[in-house]
């Protein structure tokens, strides 16, 4: 007797990743739904039922991203000292950048910079989730000032601007074809000028 099967379920996490890449590459306006479905080996129907539309597929890739291709700069910052949270963000800022497995540049700031007006809420969805990003590198860099580590007087607040500002240049140069080695170089150039701002007498750990 033949069963009659149900519809092919599909990886949700696997259509995410593969959505993901069709947004980074052509940024949220520039991706069709005819790409993502072809992408997610889905079709429409099964687009809206799982994610309820384009927009709510694009805030659930990005909340994967976060969880995924970002899980660098969570690591960061369990390093022991702030100089060395700024070294390890800026370090496996760049390599992420630049991974040839992955599309050049980052998700999060190349994603919805271009959106016109009718999409305005995915720039400032996306500027959200960058400054919460920013604001978790002030919440550590004020705890290094409360274990003494960074100076009484060091604006954590300011410092955590400062690498937001660095890597998020560098994602722009990466989208752009600038490769590994230039963006090290100017990792290396942001972690003087970090340890200078931030240690201004020479303590840095």
């Amino acid at each position: 007797m033949t069963q009659i099967g149900r519809p092919r379920e599909f990886d949700a996490d696997q259509a995410l990743d593969r959505a993901m890449e069709v947004f980074w590459r052509h940024g949220y306006e520039g991706a069709s739904l005819a790409d993502l479905t072809a992408a997610m080996g889905i079709n429409k129907p099964s687009l809206y039922a799982a994610f309820g539309n384009k927009e709510g597929l694009f805030r659930k890739v990005v909340a994967r991203y976060a969880d995924v291709e970002m899980a660098y700069a969570r690591s960061a910052l369990d390093q022991p000292t702030a100089r060395e949270v700024a070294a390890a963000l800026l370090r496996d800022n760049v390599v992420a950048l630049t991974r040839p497995d992955r599309p050049a540049g980052c998700l999060s700031v190349q994603g919805g910079t271009a959106c016109g007006a009718g999409n305005a809420t995915i720039s400032e969805f996306l500027a959200a989730s960058r400054l919460a990003g920013e604001q978790a590198i002030a919440a550590r860099f004020a705890r290094a000032v409360d274990e003494g580590d960074l100076p009484a007087d060091a604006d954590p607040t300011a410092l955590a601007r400062f690498l937001s500002v660095v890597t998020e240049g560098h994602a722009v140069h990466a989208a752009a074809g600038a490769h590994r080695g230039q963006l090290e170089e100017s990792a290396d150039i942001a972690l003087l000028a970090f340890t200078a701002a931030a240690y201004p007498g020479g303590t840095a750990r």
